[in-house]
């Protein structure tokens, strides 16, 4: 049987890092889920005026300090992309491309999707649109796929898919290193929408159509909603309490996805409260 954990943290910006040490220091297991060089907007970040003991520090080391933080505390880093979030009752399966892991409770700390879905998009998820490609590209073995690049990680998603699918045309959408691959074709056109009729089947873009068998949109964050099937949102933000719990027993959340205002500070106290809330909810079992 798979290991059980404490608390799985599924973000690796300021709030989940936080709310990692906070467990950690309490003496929980932990699984700690997202990209190994942390959050690429803290790392993009020019300069941090209002965090408390660092004054003026640049979102690179302020990124260092907190890799080293972890290090200090022997907290590994599970560099995955979550697909999905099943409640099972009393645990939580979390799938990560062909991975499923298992905890007694959840911290959403994956920050906030930026901007609106295309248009087709959500109409055809699960019909030939995906956000995870270790999840689902043996489904498109040997076939054509399209990937719209919201991400710097897509590059590398999209390197993964080349070696299963025939072809893989790579949109660009955010300025990133792009991945190399003989099957692979970067597409310099903006997608607009996504279209099809009993799947999705083609990105429609500026410049015409182009098809595809399977198209997967990887963005830094999945809509909550999506994330977590039967979570309660208000807007874009997972609704939680002063606690940060959420109306799942056993699931948190801190952070960017808990609203605004969206501060490095604000995430790492709420990072912090949804680990003791988590530590509270394992205790009362």
């Amino acid at each position: 049987m798979p290991q059980r954990y404490d608390i799985a943290i599924i973000g690796t910006g300021p709030a989940g890092i936080s709310a990692a040490i906070t467990a950690a220091v309490r003496g929980k297991t932990i699984l700690l889920l997202g990209p190994a060089a942390l959050s690429e907007k803290l790392s993009r970040a020019e300069r941090i005026e209002n965090y408390p003991g660092l004054p003026a520090i640049s979102g690179a080391d302020f990124a260092r300090a907190l890799s080293a933080h972890l290090g200090s505390l022997g907290i590994r880093i599970t560099d995955a992309r979550v697909g999905t979030v099943y409640a099972m009752g009393d645990w939580f399966g979390i799938q990560a491309g062909e991975t499923m892991y298992e905890a007694s409770s959840v911290i959403l700390a994956c920050g906030v999707a930026q901007g609106k879905p295309l248009p087709g998009e959500e109409a055809f998820l699960g019909r030939g649109v995906s956000y995870c490609a270790t999840c689902d590209a043996r489904l498109y073995r040997g076939k054509t796929v399209a990937v719209l690049a919201y991400c710097a990680e897509a590059a590398k998603e999209a390197e993964f898919l080349a070696t299963v699918c025939a072809r893989v045309l790579y949109f660009p959408v955010v300025r990133a290193p792009l991945p190399q691959a003989e099957n692979l074709e970067v597409i310099r056109e903006l997608p607009r929408a996504i279209a099809g009729e009993k799947k999705a089947d083609a990105v429609l873009t500026d410049a015409g159509a182009r098809e595809a068998d399977g198209i997967f949109v990887l963005r830094d964050a999945v809509l909550p909603e999506r994330l977590v099937p039967g979570l309660a949102t208000e807007g874009e933000r997972v609704a939680v309490d002063l606690s940060m719990r959420t109306n799942l027993p056993g699931l948190f959340a801190c952070g960017d996805a808990a609203g605004r205002p969206y501060q490095y500070v604000k995430a790492a106290g709420q990072g912090n409260t949804a680990a003791l809330s988590a530590v509270e909810y394992l205790s009362k079992r």
